[in-house]
């Protein structure tokens, strides 16, 4: 982040591509940088509601699997839908076990403390990922107390959805509790990277509950995400040729629906306003992105620091150490057509 002419801060961060194969040469970045998934791992944790039946059972649409997979920005269109399932399940926000904080919107936060009143658990940008664990519950029978610990059953089913996702066993790993009550597991950004990869790779290959949360994540991106937000502009910007997620301390993973690579980013301090730039030049010395695409996500990757007068002080940019190791990526990971 500069200033002027001089570097005024540096975020330091560290990412991986891999291709959907499990080979070590698969993997150009820093595979064995471990972090928590946080919620980029919604994507994962919304897929038994496929492969289980819930949303046959429950009347559930595109827009309920795109929430489920959401950090969303409580906005009107995102709290109907949040609304929308909670009545099939005959539940109220009240048993959703996230807390309230601010809405990711800032229109909608402003008109919330303009109204007098306070966020609501519905307002939590989990909320949807909060009902579909709900929904799963309720479709296996099993008592929704509790849901969100450890040990629960519901908890218990998504860790086993995640086996075939990774190649290692998630339950060798620390979990510890996300910010919005759930376990989130502490993970190698290669399996992360993969995991994505591997997603997209089965999607194409017809596979039902992969092809769902695709879908969903990129017909209806503006449910996935809010405005301004990282994963929202990528997704935008490529069209839907990219899958992206973002959790919460500079984590983002991403996926390319064509060519199955996946990419995973974490930002060491946790600062969100590098992961934009960090993840834009990644995809460019990956040559992941059109020239068109490069433009288009221009607000991204340089992000100009405005004073409180509304003049541009300073920029945020990115610059990718060990940049060759990425050059011409597409030769250097071959896709494995394996079977998978």
């Amino acid at each position: 982040m500069t200033r002027g002419r001089s570097v005024e801060s540096v975020h330091a961060a560290r990412g991986v591509v891999c291709n959907a194969g499990g080979a070590e040469e698969s993997c150009v970045g820093d595979p064995v940088m471990l972090t928590f998934w946080r919620s980029a791992m919604k994507p994962f944790q919304a897929l038994p509601l496929i492969e289980d039946g819930v949303i046959d059972e429950f009347g559930f649409g595109e827009e309920e699997i795109a929430l489920a997979c959401a950090s969303h920005g409580a906005t009107d269109e995102h709290l109907v839908v949040v609304e929308r399932m909670l009545q099939k399940l005959d539940m109220g926000a009240e048993a959703l076990h996230c807390g309230p904080h601010p809405p990711f919107d800032r229109d909608v936060e402003f008109s919330i403390r303009c109204s007098g009143s306070e966020p609501g658990r519905i307002h939590n940008n989990c909320s949807g990922k909060h009902a579909g664990m709900l929904a799963l519950a309720r479709r296996h029978g099993w008592n929704a107390d509790g849901y969100w610990m450890l040990d629960h059953p519901v908890q218990k089913r998504i860790r086993a959805a995640l086996r075939p996702w990774i190649d290692i066993d998630p339950d060798e790993h620390e979990w510890a509790v996300d910010g919005c009550g759930v376990p989130t597991p502490r993970l190698p950004l290669k399996e992360m990277a993969r995991a994505y990869a591997r997603l997209v790779r089965r999607a194409r290959d017809g596979r039902p509950d992969a092809a769902a949360v695709v879908a969903a994540m990129t017909r209806r991106p503006d449910l996935t995400s809010s405005r301004g937000r990282a994963p929202l502009i990528l997704m935008e910007a490529t069209g839907g040729r990219l899958i992206a997620k973002e959790g919460a301390e500079g984590v983002l993973c991403l996926a390319s629906v064509e060519d199955d690579l996946g990419v995973a980013v974490k930002v060491e301090d946790g600062s969100l306003r590098a992961v934009g730039p960090v993840v834009v030049a990644i995809l460019e010395k990956a040559g992941m992105l059109t020239e068109r695409e490069r433009r288009r996500l221009e607000v991204l990757q340089d992000v100009p620091i405005l004073n409180t007068l509304g003049a541009e002080v300073g920029r945020v940019t990115a610059q990718v150490a060990g940049a060759d190791g990425l050059a011409g990526l597409g030769g250097a990971l071959e896709i494995e057509r394996v079977d998978l």
